[in-house]
C-alpha cells in the first residue's frame, strides 16, 4: 500500500488473527494515526479503529460512534468501535473505501 494514508481515511483490512471479543475478519477500519507518521512510507505501523455493521454494537455507550451509510462511501450504517483501537501493519490494508468528513471524524 504505497498511497498516502491520512487520519480519517477508511480502508478494508483483514483483522486476523485476533482473540477474545476483538473484531475479526474482513472489515472497514478508520485510520487514526497522526498524519506525520502515516506520511513516512517506512513507518509500517498504523493505529486504526475497526467498524462494525451490527446494530448491537451501538449499545456499547460513548465509545461506539454511529456512521451513516454513504459517509466515506460506506455501503451500510456502521459503528466505529473506539474501545477497540488497535495497531496494524500497513500491509494489512487491502483497499481504500473513502474518507470521513471532518464533522464525523471529530465525533470519532
Amino acid at each position: 500500500m504505497e498511497e498516502r494514508l491520512k487520519r480519517g481515511d477508511v480502508y478494508w483490512t483483514e483483522l486476523k488473527p485476533r482473540s477474545g471479543s476483538a473484531q475479526t475478519g474482513r472489515r472497514p477500519i478508520i485510520i487514526l494515526s497522526n498524519d506525520g507518521f502515516t506520511s513516512v512510507p517506512n513507518w509500517r505501523s498504523i493505529i486504526v479503529i475497526p467498524l462494525s455493521t451490527s446494530s448491537k454494537q451501538s449499545l456499547r455507550g460513548p465509545t461506539a460512534v454511529f456512521i451513516a451509510k454513504g459517509e466515506a462511501n460506506l455501503k451500510e450504517d456502521s459503528i466505529a468501535l473506539c474501545h477497540q483501537i488497535t495497531t496494524l501493519d500497513r500491509s494489512k490494508l487491502t483497499g481504500m473505501i473513502g474518507e470521513l468528513s471532518a464533522a464525523v471524524l471529530k465525533e470519532v
